[in-house]
């Protein structure tokens, strides 16, 4: 029955399916390319299993190989594919090709659609609704547990934190146990003002494009993790995903972070327990939904007719159920599609698929609200660091949670590169 459930939940994950259409029968055939480059910014534990994809991508290839070149994409002539952060992607802007037309042109099917109900941002689609890049690499922040320190500090491991009134009394247990990071985050900004305003039903941007995180809400939660740094129940490591490492070394008895790090969290060889995001109890309509974003596929602009050929039946091989499988269960990713979210939920993935599990109903648990639902702005990098500098500033010089908050409303305002 869980089993079912888990399937329906992954399967409502991507909505329609976007068909290309078959090129022209009068078209001229496109010129073979022999090989194309890919390069890619995702984090260094997930590159082994890119290298892999493309290994099997190219070994039934006849048309012509994928090369994974380890160079940034910008130094030189633009490869045909590109993994990107959203800082790159802000600075290709111009650049590139939309994925949906690149397929639609090669003739290839695209067998993704729109994400459920705006959990997604909408940075990756045209105004049209058209697919722009292929989102390889979504994720949602979760909770990981150290079962094992948590149990050596008196604490019942059999019922997970669920606000954060519950979460603040289990960071004490640790600290009174002599824990020296009771509590960690990665991607601060976005795990603790977008995600936790999200899943709280609080508004994180406004109708005109700005960002409202300067509500009592998020006031008040920043003032609750400012009070948790001050007494040593949370321990910041850095603006990315620095806090893996220390959880996965066991200093963390709890981390915040992406469904995706399960995984590397897990290499500690202690039992982590994956829970969902806490939530404030006396929010109305809480917990609401979380938002998944991560690295996605971008296709350059300018390639020959052969070459983005070739780039279309590279991701065509991707989407297919066998590869999201593996791309799965080796990344600890969403799935992209139906076929591979039933053929994932129909795979050996054992406990592998906790964390997914977990992310997925956090997703799609409730139907996005206005408040919940992403934004093109909160995809944006110059917008984070903006939050980043602010929340560093309460964390380590002691600024007002306000203050902080409305300081970062402003700037955002007058930052030319957070209106794109």
């Amino acid at each position: 029955m869980k089993k079912t459930v888990l399937l329906f939940a992954l399967a409502a994950l991507p909505m329609s399916t976007f068909a290309a259409r078959p090129a022209s029968r009068q078209a001229a055939p496109a010129a073979s390319a022999s090989e194309i480059e890919l390069t890619s910014q995702l984090p260094a534990d997930k590159r082994e299993a890119l290298a892999a994809l493309i290994e099997r991508f190219n070994a039934q290839s006849k048309a012509g190989k994928v090369v994974l070149a380890e160079r940034e994409p910008s130094a030189g002539k633009l490869p045909s594919l590109m993994i990107l952060d959203e800082a790159s992607e802000a600075s290709l802007a111009g650049r590139t090709k939309p994925l949906q037309q690149l397929m639609k042109e090669a003739g290839e099917p695209l067998q993704v659609g729109k994400m459920v109900g705006g959990v997604t941002s909408p940075a990756l689609f045209d105004r049209s609704g058209k697919l722009l890049a292929l989102p390889v690499a979504l994720s949602t922040p979760v909770m990981f547990i150290n079962e094992d320190l948590a149990r050596r500090a008196g604490a019942n491991v059999a019922k997970s934190p669920r606000t954060w009134s519950e979460l603040q009394e289990l960071a004490g247990k640790f600290a009174e146990a002599g824990v020296s990071c009771p509590v960690t985050v990665t991607h601060p900004a976005t795990t603790l003002l977008e995600n936790v305003s999200a899943w709280n039903n609080v508004p994180f941007a406004n109708p005109k494009g700005g960002l409202s995180v300067n509500g009592l809400g998020q006031v008040r939660h920043v003032a609750r993790m400012a009070s948790w740094s001050k007494a040593n129940y949370l321990k910041f490591y850095g603006r990315g995903d620095e806090a893996v490492e220390h959880f996965a070394k066991g200093e963390c008895g709890v981390m915040l972070a992406g469904q995706s790090e399960f995984a590397a969290a897990s290499k500690g060889g202690f039992k982590v327990a994956v829970s969902p995001l806490p939530y404030y109890e006396d929010q109305p309509g809480t917990p609401q939904n979380t938002l998944a974003d991560g690295p996605a596929l971008w296709a350059a602009a300018g390639k020959s007719a052969g070459e983005n050929k070739l780039a279309a039946r590279f991701v065509r091989f991707w989407l297919e159920p066998a590869q999201q499988v593996e791309w799965q269960k080796a990344t600890g990713y969403l799935p992209l599609n139906k076929a591979g979210a039933f053929a994932a939920g129909s795979s050996l993935l054992g406990d592998d698929l906790r964390a997914v599990k977990t992310a997925v109903t956090e997703l799609v648990s409730r139907p996005a609200t206005a408040a919940s639902r992403a934004s093109a702005i909160g995809h944006n990098h110059w917008v984070r660091n903006i939050l980043n500098e602010e929340l560093e500033a309460v964390w380590r010089d002691g600024k007002a949670a306000k203050l902080a908050l409305d300081t970062a409303v402003q700037r955002v305002l007058s930052c030319a590169q957070c209106r794109r």
